[in-house]
């Protein structure tokens, strides 16, 4: 393919050098001279690991030039890549005019192309900056979206040092489009590349890469917050993180990773007040740990909103133990979601075809006295009399099958779902999702 590559820093000098090495014609275009005769020559305008070995190889090969002239490279080429910056704001806004700028200096040049044009955002932007673009594009080119020319997000994951391996190795490539030429282009584009490919909305593909880099900044703050107690206990901090990133079950999988309601059982909200009482006992701050809990008590705290703003009175829930298939009330953010509604008034019926009241000992028996001390007039032995008596049907858990659950909805219920019960509902109608 005809490709040109807009800013050769360092997401665009890579793009350059790996895309040639999969043979594609490649245009470097930048507004500073130095960087264009740098490339020129077969030299790396930045220091990075194979990229200057790659450069001049495509230079030598007539596989890779540069160009202060936009409109010569747009016209000499099929698709292009936009690489250019995007500086962070004092008030951690991302600037985007580099973008938006050099959007609407190509779609000057399409203007007058009688072909379609594909253009690609490689840089990392905010979500909804594709569909900005694609306005900033037709407004200036006079042409139509999907029609005449395609915009795509495709986010890059180059670490530097590691950036060429990186490229020809990546643990996936994103398209993010809903032009189907311009997708078809990025099949073309990455050919070669042995790895999974994700076609998607623009704003999903836009987000992910936000995701990745604050998932990233996540972990190694956690790691850190670790090591710093392991050091006051003198234990070895990279032994303990070693065994815990051998679990590839739970520890480093999609198991937690799934988003959704408030975490609870017997083991998590007191093993995490335990770890930041440790942190305190040692005069350390930990930022992160501490943050947890707060952060479970908003997610409550949203669900309860997502009921009352409603407007209804006459809630049900389905499934109120923490997790489907026990029995387990302690600390089952349900049940403090129950209370709340009680505190507010609201008329309940609840049902969970796991939770026994007779059956129900010790702790699990006391939490559960001490939150909801008439529970026994709250629960049914029948899930339909919980939609017989209810506005609002709550689910909990996953313990009721979404299919039994269609069949009981009348037009009177709205349903609120805080499991994700059915994959295939985001919030719509009377049917809301806390997180989709």
């Amino acid at each position: 393919m005809r490709i040109s590559v807009f800013g050769l820093g360092y997401v665009g000098s890579v793009s350059c050098a790996a895309l040639s090495k999969l043979n594609h014609n490649v245009i470097g275009v930048d507004v500073n001279q130095h960087k264009v005769d740098l490339i020129n020559q077969g030299k790396s305008p930045i220091i990075e690991k194979d990229l200057e070995k790659y450069i001049e190889l495509g230079v030598k090969n007539c596989l890779i030039s540069a160009t202060t002239d936009l409109h010569s490279a747009v016209n000499d080429t099929e698709l292009s890549i936009i690489c250019v910056g995007t500086p962070g704001n004092k008030n951690g806004s991302l600037n985007l005019e580099y973008v938006y700028n050099v959007c609407q200096d190509i779609a000057r040049a399409i203007k007058l192309k009688n072909v379609y044009h594909s253009i690609v955002i490689r840089s990392t932007v905010t979500p909804g900056t594709i569909k900005k673009c694609i306005e900033i594009i037709e407004q200036h080119s006079g042409k139509i979206h999907t029609k005449s020319f395609g915009v795509a997000s495709n986010p890059e994951f180059l670490r530097e040092g590691t950036a060429i391996d990186d490229f020809f190795n990546p643990p996936y490539t994103i398209f993010g489009t809903n032009a189907k030429d311009t997708e078809i282009a990025l099949q073309a584009l990455y050919n070669g590349i042995d790895a999974p490919v994700y076609c998607m909305k623009p704003e999903e593909s836009e987000m992910i890469k936000y995701t990745n880099n604050n998932f990233h900044a996540m972990k190694i703050t956690f790691a850190n917050e670790i090591g710093n107690i392991c050091k006051e206990l003198n234990i070895d901090s990279h032994k303990v993180m070693e065994v815990v990133c051998a679990d590839k079950k739970l520890n480093l999988s999609p198991y937690y990773l799934k988003p959704g309601f408030a975490y609870g059982g017997s083991c998590l909200p007191k093993d995490v007040r335990g770890m930041n009482f440790t942190a305190k006992s040692l005069d350390l701050k930990t930022p992160l740990l501490s943050s947890l809990t707060e952060s479970n008590a908003y997610q409550i705290q949203r669900g309860l909103e997502l009921i009352l703003n409603t407007g209804k009175k006459k809630i049900g829930f389905l499934g109120f133990a923490f997790k489907s298939g026990t029995d387990d009330l302690r600390e089952s953010p349900i049940v403090d979601l129950i209370d709340h509604l009680i505190g507010k008034g609201c008329s309940l019926k609840l049902y969970d075809q796991n939770v026994i009241l007779s059956r129900l000992l010790g702790k699990n028996k006391e939490f559960l006295d001490n939150h909801i001390p008439h529970i026994s007039s709250l629960l049914e032995d029948d899930m339909k009399e919980v939609f017989n008596h209810a506005e609002v049907i709550v689910i909990g858990n996953k313990s009721c099958k979404i299919e039994t659950i269609n069949k009981l909805l009348k037009p009177k219920h709205i349903l609120i779902d805080l499991v994700r019960i059915d994959d295939n509902r985001k919030s719509n109608g009377n049917y809301e999702g806390i997180c989709w």
